[in-house]
């Protein structure tokens, strides 16, 4: 049952993907909606469950935040490294961004579209009811996954066939984490850490790049719009599947 819903996710990521591919001629709505729906997954999905998940503080705070902060600064850190690095080196950027940092942050995505695997199946390891939650969850937010995925891929000046090597790769990895349940469990804590060091690079990837090219030479209230629907479908999905 757990791989027969992670299929459900396979198809789903898929479908975010080819509608972020089609829609090209409204770029600004694209990257407006896509920064709407990781900053409505960072605060409304991960960080929740992370604080939950990494049930433990650090000097006074929790490890999961310390870990959100510490995904941010490495992704600022990341990207700007690559992008010293290439202008010293002559290299032509587009736009001003490094690929690399584009593929590293998909790579990302697809590493957390395997953890989704990894909840439903051992979701479906505690009761049907569980897993049935959890699989709506999964389900709903891997349109999203797929979406965001294609969309940083291609706004960091990869070619449309990495985009879609990543896009394929993310809707895999439920299917993979899913089979992966029946021979490894991932402590709580562990995964708890991993939720919050995510949610960090997220935050820095839809604050500092997507939200402000959205912005950017085009009328706002449009793409503040889509943010906002971003966001809301999250909290829609998050407020179906009981949190």
């Amino acid at each position: 049952m757990a791989v027969f819903v992670a299929l459900g996710a396979f198809l789903m990521t898929l479908a975010g993907g080819w509608t972020a591919q089609r829609v090209t001629d409204r770029r600004h709505l694209v990257l407006g909606l896509a920064g709407g729906l990781m900053l409505g997954v960072v605060g409304l999905d991960l960080l929740p469950e992370a604080l939950h998940a990494a049930d433990r503080e650090v000097f006074g705070v929790p490890a999961a935040l310390l870990l959100f902060v510490t995904g941010f600064l490495v992704a600022h850190l990341v990207e700007r490294t690559l992008a010293a690095r290439q202008a010293a080196h002559g290299g032509a950027e587009h736009d001003h961004r490094a690929p690399e940092v584009g593929l590293t942050a998909a790579a990302a995505m697809v590493g957390h579209s395997a953890m989704d695997g990894v909840a439903i199946g051992a979701a479906f390891q505690v009761g049907g009811g569980m897993g049935t939650s959890v699989a709506l969850a999964v389900i709903a937010h891997d349109f999203a996954d797929g979406f965001n995925t294609f969309t940083i891929t291609s706004l960091y000046g990869n070619a449309r066939r990495r985009a879609i090597g990543m896009l394929v790769a993310d809707a895999c990895a439920p299917l993979v984490g899913a089979v992966s349940t029946v021979f490894f469990h991932i402590p709580e804590p562990v995964l708890g850490g991993y939720l919050g060091l995510f949610g960090g690079v997220l935050l820095y990837l839809a604050a500092a790049e997507i939200l402000p090219e959205a912005h950017h030479d085009h009328p706002a209230r449009s793409t503040l719009l889509c943010t906002v629907a971003g966001a809301a479908f999250i909290w829609l999905v998050v407020g179906i599947s009981g949190g």
